[in-house]
């Protein structure tokens, strides 16, 4: 039958249903372009948006810097979120296949305008009175009002950006095409970093107030620690100093050193059956010992409850603890200061002379403590008397952080708490939702000055392993941990003080080590191997399998334990390294291994 043929009515309805049909493809072709020129332009936009957010996190500690890319970075996420969330786009998102691509753009587009406007918003509207210069003392005190005018504002972008990172989480990748995928994970980075970011900077306005003084006086002990004698947190706090702080000013009130204290009968805080079993009670009986157990809120507790028994009582608010490495990065910000035995101090002889020359040249303990007492004083008056670049200072200061060469425990409950997710808090090594980490720590097993010249090669591996879809690895990893002793051939010709004397120990110029290694709680131990072919001891601390063991290394001579461990699931993909500072900044290269 012919289409002449078909009744009228039914003419009617094909030519209705064609008519229909054209229209539905004509508006879907309409919804098409309509989708892809604006997903086009919005793009253009979130590209900029993410340049701009880079410019952002590096200046949030320095929020002036911040203020001018904090607008701009406003108007591109605003007009990317407009052009990813109308009714068109919107309808879209339903569709297979593609709607999930679609769905995601406008969830990153409408997460970061919120970090955009709500949370880093308040920031520019306190950035004209705050600038980085404001840490530089001024009259011998450091304006306290710049620091808690920041307060509120940093805590709504702390809050703002954690909720936009889990939103980022949320996103279901495994349905995303490869490169929305990739920009998705990418935005989800540059969140986790700006958060790092904004949490310090919530942390430095909260802590720096009330350490130095704004709430009343407090004092604080300043311990420095000796990495050519090496305890698991740095090394023996061989020189401590008393700092007084007022209402923004501060003062170094006491000096003492290490030998100044008394062997205590017993410890003098109560340590528990895990650390007694690993260290016994060493830590808790002897100064220079109290950074031995690898968890600075010890050594705080030890070091508060020494320096008030030998001091009349008085009580100390927190302790801080630096070492000769990071006192040289703060010598980049103070520039060279003059010591009163007539040496200048520089960030390129810091080291050396603190750690090695001095003993060299003073063979009297009681002239080498008044060496140090008079570097720390020279540098601390440098500091209070604003003699250092601020921006160079917070560059030492992260570093040094970074590296877990300054430490800092408080007294204060509040204090305590921001610290301690923080490199700054010295804990234990932790295993997060992303991370395993083990622990390497060494002490000097002499009363020596030769961990000067040991050097350490500290690497983790996964062997064969495997992710599930949950993000948990399973499979073999290994750690490896190699030590040398780099010091010269006729190191046992060295002064005594550096050598050793050879009692009760090793022969002089021998470095004897005792190595503590910390285990993530999730692995099981499968085989440990010491290349001197001798064996391990250990226990647990809070959880954590520990394996302890000694070396002794002559001039030139290694050696390597090797740790292998299974992960049956349950593990993060990521396995990482926690280390002692030694007297070199370490190489991180291998120091972290991904499962992929």
């Amino acid at each position: 039958m012919s289409d002449s043929a078909l009744p009228r009515p039914a003419r009617i309805a094909g030519t209705v249903l064609v008519w229909v049909l054209g229209a539905v493809l004509v508006l879907a072709l309409a919804a098409t372009a309509w989708v892809t020129v604006r997903g086009v332009l919005a793009y253009t936009h979130l590209q900029k948006a993410q340049s701009t957010a880079l410019q952002v996190k590096d200046h949030l500690t320095d929020t002036g810097a911040a203020s001018s890319s904090i607008a701009s970075l406003s108007a591109d996420t605003a007009a990317a979120r407009r052009l990813t969330s109308d009714p068109v786009w919107r309808a879209s998102e339903m569709l297979p296949w593609v709607g999930p691509q679609l769905s995601a753009v406008s969830t990153v587009a409408s997460t970061i305008d919120d970090v955009a406007s709500t949370a880093l918003h308040p920031l520019t509207q306190v950035a004209a009175s705050f600038s980085i210069d404001s840490l530089r003392p001024k009259d011998g005190k450091i304006d306290l009002a710049s620091f808690t005018s920041i307060q509120s504002a940093a805590t709504t972008a702390a809050t703002g950006i954690t909720s936009a990172a889990a939103s980022i989480d949320g996103i279901d990748r495994a349905p995303l095409v490869a490169p929305l995928r990739n920009a998705v994970d990418q935005v989800g980075d540059l969140l986790d970093q700006t958060e790092q970011a904004t949490a310090s900077l919530t942390r430095v306005s909260a802590l720096l107030p009330a350490m130095l003084g704004a709430d009343g006086d407090r004092n604080y002990l300043v311990l420095f620690q000796n990495n050519a004698e090496l305890r698991s947190l740095g090394g023996v706090p061989g020189a401590m100093a008393l700092i007084h702080t007022h209402d923004g000013a501060m003062t170094m009130t006491a000096q003492a050193a290490a030998t100044d204290f008394p062997v205590a009968d017993t410890s003098v805080v109560p340590l528990g059956k895990e650390i007694v079993g690993i260290f016994g009670e060493r830590p808790g009986r002897w100064m220079q010992n109290i950074t031995q157990v690898p968890d600075f809120a010890i050594t705080g507790q030890l070091a508060r409850t020494m320096w008030a028994n030998e001091h009349d009582g008085q009580k100390v608010d927190g302790v801080l603890s630096i070492d000769p490495i990071a006192l040289s990065y703060l010598l980049k910000a103070t520039g060279p200061v003059k010591l009163a035995t007539g040496d200048t101090l520089t960030s390129n002889n810091a080291v050396s002379l603190l750690l090695n020359d001095v003993y060299k040249r003073y063979t009297d303990p009681r002239e080498q403590d008044a060496f140090f007492a008079a570097a720390a004083a020279s540098v601390f008056s440098a500091l209070a008397q604003g003699n250092a670049d601020p921006g160079a200072l917070v560059t030492a200061l992260t570093r040094a952080g970074d590296e877990h060469r300054l430490l800092i425990w408080s007294a204060h409950h509040d204090d305590q708490k921001l610290l301690a997710d923080t490199t700054l808090a010295g804990g234990l090594p932790e295993t997060d939702a992303t991370t395993a980490r083990f622990g390497v720590y060494l002490n000097a097993g002499t009363a020596s000055k030769m961990d000067y010249y040991l050097r350490d090669d500290i690497s983790v591996d996964w062997g064969t392993c495997s992710v599930s879809s949950s993000g948990e690895a399973s499979g073999t990893a290994t750690l490896a941990v190699k030590l040398k002793s780099e010091a010269p051939k006729d190191a046992a010709s060295l002064p005594s003080y550096i050598a050793g004397t050879g009692n009760r120990g090793p022969t002089p110029g021998t470095i004897r080590t005792v190595v503590y290694l910390y285990l993530p709680e999730p692995v099981q131990l499968v085989d440990a191997k010491l290349s001197t072919g001798d064996g391990f001891g250990g226990g647990f601390h809070d959880g954590r399998h520990v394996l302890s063991y000694t070396v002794d290394l002559k001039p030139g001579k290694s050696a390597t334990a090797t740790i292998t461990v299974k992960a049956s699931g349950g593990v993060p993909s990521t396995l990482a390294v926690d280390a002692t500072p030694t007297v070199v900044s370490r190489d991180t290269v291998g120091l972290s291994s991904v499962c992929k």
